[in-house]
């Protein structure tokens, strides 16, 4: 099907390495849209509004791959663990806890990432460098059965200096590897480096990425 969409959406695509999968970031936009993506080929879509993505999943083919972008809130877990495929911005053990008692209600085992905070302006969300190591050598999550860690998320500072970006991107790849190394050796599943949006994903490319998460670039402003 040849529309816009799909174009820009076959233009990230042919920017990106096949080691590097594309989130496409439908947040804000109609149903309508994500089924030209859809139909484009595309199932790997994000959402970050608990009420707004019970509605599309409803809507939209079954075999959409639904990751959660945004901050989760802990009494939100429940309404979407029966069909969530991926929870991206994990920021605390207290989530974790709640999305492993959730998901064992459902009867599933739900991946996360854990979210850090390296960039340079103040956010309320993710873990610091310190925060996430201090949380994985406590070791609780271990007991998790329910909860799967499949790697690390973060966004780069907004800015237009590329070597800035670049520069935090590196540094959290470098952290994966501290993190593979010391807790997940031999978790063959704890393998996603997910940074990168419309604006710097090809910067991300080069900083080892595997997930990039594009919407503005592919679907345009938000539309509600």
């Amino acid at each position: 099907m040849d529309t816009d969409i799909a174009r820009r959406l076959q233009e990230v695509k042919n920017n990106l390495p096949d080691s590097t999968r594309l989130v496409a970031v439908s947040k804000f936009h109609p149903a309508e849209l994500i089924r030209e993506a859809y139909d484009a080929g595309q199932r790997l879509f994000g959402e970050s509004r608990e009420q707004e993505l019970a509605a599309k999943v409803k809507e939209l083919p079954r075999d959409i791959e639904w990751h959660f972008i945004g901050h989760l809130q802990t009494n939100k877990v429940k309404f979407i663990a029966p069909y969530i495929s991926m929870i991206d911005a994990v920021d605390s053990l207290k989530l974790l806890r709640e999305i492993n008692k959730q998901a064992a209600a459902n009867g599933r085992v739900i991946k996360v990432l854990l979210e850090l905070h390296i960039a340079e302006e103040e956010t309320k969300y993710g873990l610091s460098l310190d925060a996430c190591r201090e949380l994985l050598e406590k070791g609780e999550w271990r007991e998790l059965k329910n909860v799967q860690i499949c790697g690390l998320m973060m966004m780069a500072s907004h800015v237009s200096d590329e070597d800035v970006i670049r520069k935090e991107f590196c540094l959290a790849a470098d952290f994966f590897d501290e993190m593979k190394a010391r807790y997940f050796a031999d978790d063959d599943s704890f393998c996603e480096r997910s940074w990168g949006m419309s604006h710097d994903y090809k910067i991300a490319v080069e900083c080892r990425s595997t997930m990039v998460r594009v919407g503005t670039y592919i679907f345009g402003e938000r539309q509600y």
